[in-house]
């Protein structure tokens, strides 16, 4: 088959096909006139600085080494619910590894992971810190971060640095509050209002 009689063969099965009237191009609307509320807001949402909803401080903590012992329980927590959170006598529900992280990327998971506890109701975890120990100036830089912010949240009951095979000063058993439908569900359960 020769060109010439390809061509014509190209003609004949186009033969029924029309062509687009319309051009090949998208519809540009011309914007609309800006409203002095649309600047308003504008000028509002760049003036406004972004709100940091995660309440844990953000610099200047207490150094500490890899062999302190984290330590804290808040007031009305029990001694022996402390003991046995100390002596990590408590199943852990759940661990958050924060080795090889920042201190803004350990702060918002430390922030995070807190709230999932309480919204799943789990009571009982871990945080792996790390030591520092291969830090040049040997100080804990997240241990000690950890140590401020663990306090400052209200979830948060008591903590306690963890036995030797947890990972001892290097981890950190964390008791959490109770969620509101865990409270619910106990009260079903005992009978109490």
């Amino acid at each position: 088959m020769t060109s010439k009689d390809e061509r014509l063969l190209f003609l004949e099965q186009m033969k029924d096909v029309q062509r687009i009237r319309r051009p090949n191009r998208a519809e540009v609307v011309a914007p609309r006139e800006l409203t002095p509320g649309h600047l308003e807001r504008q000028r509002a949402a760049v003036d406004a600085p972004s709100r940091d909803a995660n309440p844990l401080t953000a610099s200047d903590v207490d150094p500490l080494t890899a062999h302190d012992i984290l330590s804290w329980q808040r007031p009305g927590v029990q001694h022996g619910v402390f003991r046995k959170l100390r002596l990590g006598q408590y199943p852990i529900e759940a661990r958050l590894d924060l080795h090889r992280m920042t201190v803004e990327e350990a702060r918002r998971e430390v922030f995070g992971f807190v709230k999932d506890c309480v919204r799943y109701g789990l009571r009982s975890v871990i945080i792996l810190h790390g030591k520092g120990e291969r830090n040049p100036d040997r100080i804990a830089q997240l241990k000690s971060y950890l140590a401020r912010w663990l306090p400052e949240l209200d979830e948060v009951l008591a903590f306690h640095s963890a036995q030797k095979h947890h990972g001892g000063t290097g981890a950190v058993y964390v008791m959490v509050r109770k969620g509101d439908q865990q409270k619910q569900r106990n009260r079903e359960i005992h009978g109490s209002r």
